[in-house]
């Protein structure tokens, strides 16, 4: 067996109609509606319509790490297909578990975007909460599959939760970085050289709505190419190198700046308002890296992988909300949390509560289009991940519908989050967990959870909860969460069977993601020497920069020019050849000795 292929064997067979299936004669039609009608009737008004026999005790009981005897036993609730009937409190209980999975990514972009921004707590509450809205509404979308024309779809079919990509969020930091360097953002330098940024939403309204809603029609261009085409194009090599990169830059622009006290005050400014961190009008300010600081992160870490020890099915599928949860239990009782998010957040809020000036920054198109690209190749992964976790085809023309769908509902999604002031939105793969342990693929839970996602969105206390969350306990957090970013981009670089050609590609991607992330100034002053350049030249320039200084850019576009011009040798046949020999044995250890011969 190749190491590049996909498993498709299902682990067991289903009679339920798949969702592009449905009676065609009125007299089936109306026998469908009148049985639908008795299944709801029998459903709200039975206890197995509510409960079911799905075993609760399992999902709420704590686990060991290890279990006298050896190996455990004891498995797990039988497994509930797409549209398998569900019982209503299963449906709600795993309904929320996939919310409370999705959470703190879903939280984490609008929250760095508001720190990098300078917005104030009423601003930055609505972006939670308009991304929690719009990621249930989108979500729905995604869940629903929709026959358009053709074999054209819209939408998976599948429990495909939307949010924003860590792919914008990796982008968007540069992009905003270019617009306070160029002055489109305000600022001000202190006698000592530091650098204090003022805030600057319309940079959120040019970036993330008026740019992004152009360059999504690339993405929704993209889902009408054959999956299989752009299968070809975007293979593990390239997807998985850019998860990666995404991931480790997450890490270190993001992740460690904040466990340490705050990106802003990194730097230890001896003045200003940033001299200690977060500033130094919070309760406890301290220096950026002081001890109370890493061991609040540190607490949350920890409690991460405590979880993951000890907690039961539910809490291991929530343990980054656990961590967070620990590490603001402490915080506040020792006095680093400020409630006045809290207090000046409203009780209830919707989409357009506050809006942006919608405008274009030119030097972001270039950037932008590669993040649609990248949130293409993203939506592929995803969905054949969701797609063998859910038990269904995983090849065929089925299954081609779903990436068509799924690529097609993230292009409209990058424009419809545009209009509800919210960043690109695209399908996340971190309820695939959920999935897998609860064995619960089932599309009423998954409407269940976006409804869940609306409604933590509207309650906006909710989001003054998480804007208060403090930066260390966050830092803590998303370290860990960035980390499986990368995690999952090396998983999927392991399809790779690693020719001589494949390591070749890596090596050279690789060769600019890191040296970027290492030296992350190596290309600012690239086009310094251009004097006196026209407004289009230099916003070229300052495209062709931002591309060059964000390490998962630069690195998949590396590894997709070099794996589509770079030809097969035959040295790369006898690898395979050999990879294949090796599997086989591995598969049947009894055959070693005829595998020799």
């Amino acid at each position: 067996m190749s190491l590049h292929s996909v498993t498709t064997d299902q682990p067991e067979k289903r009679s339920t109609l798949s969702p592009s299936q449905s009676p065609h004669s009125d007299s089936e039609r109306a026998i469908n509606t009148g049985g639908r009608v008795e299944r709801i009737k029998r459903k709200i008004t039975t206890r197995h319509g509510w409960l079911g026999d799905y075993d609760y005790v399992w999902l709420c009981m704590p686990s060991l790490p290890w279990r006298r005897g050896g190996r455990r036993t004891k498995t797990g609730p039988p497994f509930y297909a797409l549209d398998s009937e569900l019982p209503l409190v299963l449906a709600a209980a795993s309904g929320l578990q996939h919310a409370l999975a999705m959470l703190a990514g879903l939280i984490t972009p609008p929250i760095i975007f508001a720190s990098a921004l300078n917005l104030d707590s009423e601003l930055s509450a609505y972006m939670i909460s308009a991304s929690l809205i719009g990621c249930g509404i989108l979500s729905l979308v995604q869940m629903s599959r929709l026959h358009l024309f053709g074999g054209y779809y819209l939408g998976t079919g599948l429990i495909s939760v939307v949010g924003t990509s860590f792919a914008t969020l990796s982008t968007a930091n540069a992009i905003i970085n270019a617009m306070y360097a160029d002055g489109t953002c305000p600022s001000t330098t202190a006698a000592d050289g530091t650098v204090t940024r003022g805030p600057c939403p319309d940079a959120y309204g040019k970036v993330l709505a008026g740019t992004s809603l152009i360059c999504a029609f690339l993405e929704i261009f993209m889902s009408f190419i054959p999956a299989r085409a752009l299968k070809r194009i975007f293979p593990p090599m390239v997807t998985g190198t850019v998860i990666v990169m995404i991931g480790a830059s997450l890490v270190g622009s993001s992740g460690m700046p904040n466990w340490g006290g705050g990106s802003s005050c990194m730097s230890r400014p001896t003045s200003g308002f940033f001299q200690l961190c977060p500033n130094i009008s919070a309760p406890r300010p301290l220096l950026w890296g002081s001890p109370e600081f890493i061991g609040l992160g540190f607490l949350s870490f920890v409690s991460i992988i405590l979880t993951e020890l000890f907690g039961s099915p539910f809490l291991k599928n929530i343990s980054i909300i656990v961590g967070l949860a620990v590490g603001c239990i402490v915080a506040g009782a020792v006095g680093y949390i400020d409630g006045s998010s809290i207090k000046t957040a409203p009780a209830i809020t919707f989409l357009w509560v506050h809006t942006f000036k919608i405008g274009v920054y030119p030097p972001a198109i270039l950037p932008m289009l590669a993040v649609y690209v990248s949130l293409a190749m993203e939506a592929i992964g995803d969905v054949t991940a969701s797609a063998e976790v859910s038990r269904v085809a995983v090849v065929g023309e089925e299954f081609d519908s779903r990436i068509q769908g799924g690529v097609l509902s993230d292009g409209i999604g990058g424009f419809l989050s545009a209009l509800f002031t919210v960043t690109p939105l695209s399908i996340f793969a971190q309820n695939n967990g959920v999935i897998a342990i609860t064995r619960c693929a089932n599309r009423t839970a998954g409407r269940f959870c976006c409804l869940f996602l609306i409604l933590f969105g509207v309650l906006g206390k909710i989001s003054g909860v998480f804007l208060a969350i403090p930066n260390p306990v966050l830092g803590g957090v998303t370290t860990f969460l960035f980390a499986t970013v990368a995690t999952s981009g090396i998983r999927v670089l392991s399809y790779n069977r690693f020719t001589r050609r494949d390591r070749f590609v890596l090596a050279a991607a690789m060769s600019f993601g890191v040296g970027d992330l290492l030296v992350p100034t190596i290309f600012t002053h690239l086009f310094d020497g251009v004097k006196h350049p026209n407004k289009g030249l230099q916003g070229l320039f300052d495209s062709i920069t931002i591309v060059l200084s964000t390490p998962f850019l630069v690195s998949g576009l590396v590894a997709l020019v070099l794996n589509l011009i770079l030809p097969q040798d035959d040295m790369d046949d006898d690898d395979d050849d050999v990879v294949e020999v090796v599997d086989d044995v591995e598969a049947h250890p009894h055959s070693k000795e005829k595998a020799a011969v």
